[in-house]
């Protein structure tokens, strides 16, 4: 079993017979349906279904010359709504699957972000018209969450550090560092020390949420889960037409990334409201926008 299945309302696929059943249903009611012919003349199809707006099932697979469909594996999928532009995008295939991962540089992580790219058959159709990487320059993120857990939000003065203008700065600051500039690495050098000297001091007498506000980093061995944290700034709650689980989609600021997050109600500590911060781990998803 895929292990974020309940994340979309399936918490109750337990086994192979559940697992049979619901790809049959996605095989046989899909909503969407796409199918490329690559360079070694494999058709490569990706059908999915929808079981709440924007959350359901992928399978992907081959069509044979009989025109026979082999399936190769299956995914549940969040699509998410808010774009984020980059320079580029880098696409690299999985080994043993025809399924990718894309990477890109962010400052405002601090690190490069590696997600499972959700529209595979998008990609590879793109790829065959020619499209290069440097042409990819726009993502949607969104993630499929195991556990959460809602805080209280940090009051405005305590994040007065940590606004648009410092972040922008410090931006500024890692581009010219990238380049070799020697007064930007001294800068940040300077920065790094005074922050760890301010929080030595704050970590005697406050708690660690209220000083760290978000965060954004790899977790566990796979290079697309993380533990993230950020500030809520809409919530829905859906239900899956098939199972009637109560699932959440909360979009989250986390260090000024948008990420559209989706949660089993059941797995989900705390109530979600605009304006607390969600904590959780995931797994990060993303669809290019071509």
């Amino acid at each position: 079993m895929h292990k974020f299945l309940r994340s979309i309302g399936f918490s109750k696929v337990n086994d192979l017979d559940d697992q049979d059943v619901l790809l049959k249903d996605v095989l046989s009611h899909h909503d969407y349906k796409k199918v490329v012919e690559t360079r070694n003349n494999h058709m490569f199809a990706e059908i999915s279904k929808e079981f709440a707006p924007d959350i359901g099932v992928t399978v992907c697979g081959e069509y044979d010359s009989d025109n026979l469909f082999h399936m190769e594996y299956y995914y549940p999928f969040y699509w998410g709504s808010r774009p984020v532009s980059y320079d580029s995008v880098a696409v690299d295939p999985h080994i043993a699957t025809t399924s990718f991962a894309g990477a890109c540089e962010d400052m405002r992580i601090g690190t490069t972000l590696i997600f499972y790219v959700t529209d595979a058959g998008e990609y590879l159709a793109a790829v065959e018209s020619g499209v290069t990487e440097d042409r990819m320059n726009s993502v949607s993120f969104s993630a499929l969450a195991e556990e959460g857990t809602i805080l209280l939000p940090v009051c405005e003065d305590q994040k007065a550090g940590s606004g648009e203008a410092q972040g922008a700065e410090l931006n500024s600051l890692f581009e010219a560092a990238q380049n070799g500039d020697q007064e930007a690495i001294r800068s940040l050098t300077r920065a790094d020390l005074d922050l760890l000297a301010s929080l030595s001091h704050r970590i005697q007498h406050e708690d660690i949420y209220t000083i760290v506000d978000s965060y954004f980093t790899p977790y566990g061995m796979e290079c697309d889960l993380y533990s993230i944290m950020g500030d809520i700034q809409e919530v829905n709650v859906v239900s899956n037409h098939a199972t009637n689980e109560r699932v959440y989609q909360i979009s989250i600021s986390s260090n000024g990334l948008p990420v559209d997050v989706c949660i089993n109600e059941a797995d989900l500590t705390g109530v979600p409201e605009v304006g607390r911060r969600f904590k959780g781990y995931v797994w990060l998803q993303g669809r290019i926008n071509f």
